[in-house]
């Protein structure tokens, strides 16, 4: 059996996060961290520039005017913003070298950012000022898998195969056969990458919502979104989605399940372009 802090220290290539990211997160945790000198850092990297002026221009924004420079859209976004979206951008390189022989990584990381923007969406609808944070911790929520089917895959087959087979849940299952679940080794690549505490927090209860104390909202919007995700992967209408899921989700953020038709309709409005801007190999 495996320790998901076993897992994620035998995949050499996640120990550390890009420069640039690190360089940002100093100006951010600095008591002179200083709005120039972020734009200073974002504008040595050609790349990393213009990924994030077409971010901050994008519908999803809706600023009025364009925005033509990195030291305005720093102002505009903040330095907490800044550093969660260099984080989501940084994720491409980071994980550029795995490429687990039976995941298809296209599909992966189209789950990957639906998840992000449905976690944003839900956000955008219980605590507006906390979204984009929760679109950084979405996208990483399901990072748990690609660690499991990198360093064990025979046994991250099995888990999902016998929980496909019975109707068991993924993660109970993975706790079975691996040791651990996705959402703990999810919870211990960001505690390795030192993110703020909330990642780890709402990732690694996003299976059991009201175990997660202090981030126990967050998890349940990580919930309620992995469950949407997977009925987009399938197909499965949203009303039909709404009927199976535990009516307590509702309750805890203050949600309808009339809702849902309308998170899931926003996500699905901005998939193609989130995947163009974070993961361009993998564009649809």
């Amino acid at each position: 059996m495996h320790s998901a802090p076993e897992l994620v220290s035998q995949i050499e290539a996640l120990t550390s996060l890009p420069t640039v990211y690190e360089r940002i997160r100093a100006q951010l945790e600095s008591p002179r961290g200083s709005v120039l000198e972020v734009s200073r850092l974002i504008s040595a990297d050609p790349a990393l520039t213009a990924r994030l002026l077409r971010l901050v221009n994008s519908a999803m924004y809706a600023h009025s005017g364009t925005i033509d420079s990195v030291s305005r859209a720093v102002h505009i976004l903040g330095l907490q913003q800044v550093h969660d979206l260099v984080l989501a951008m940084s994720l491409n390189a980071v994980f550029a070298g795995i490429r687990p022989d039976c995941l298809d990584m296209n599909a992966f990381w189209r789950g990957s950012v639906m998840r992000g923007l449905l976690t944003r969406a839900i956000a955008l609808r219980t605590v507006p000022p906390a979204s984009e944070r929760l679109f950084v911790i979405g996208l990483l929520a399901d990072i748990g898998h690609l660690v499991l089917y990198q360093t064990v895959p025979a046994l991250a087959a099995e888990a999902r195969l016998a929980a496909d087979r019975d109707g068991e849940p993924l993660a109970l299952a993975e706790r079975r056969i691996v040791g651990c679940d996705f959402a703990e080794i999810g919870a211990a690549l960001t505690d390795r990458w030192r993110l703020p505490a909330g990642f780890a927090g709402a990732i690694g209860a996003q299976v059991l919502p009201r175990l997660g104390g202090e981030h126990a909202t967050p998890a349940a919007m990580l919930n309620l979104a992995s469950s949407v995700a997977h009925a987009d992967e399938t197909g499965e209408a949203s009303a039909d989605l709404v009927a199976r899921l535990d009516s307590a989700i509702w309750d805890q953020l203050g949600l309808t399940p009339d809702s849902v038709a309308a998170i899931r309709e926003e996500a699905e409005l901005h998939l193609a372009a989130y995947i163009g801007l974070f993961f361009p190999r993998h564009a649809i």
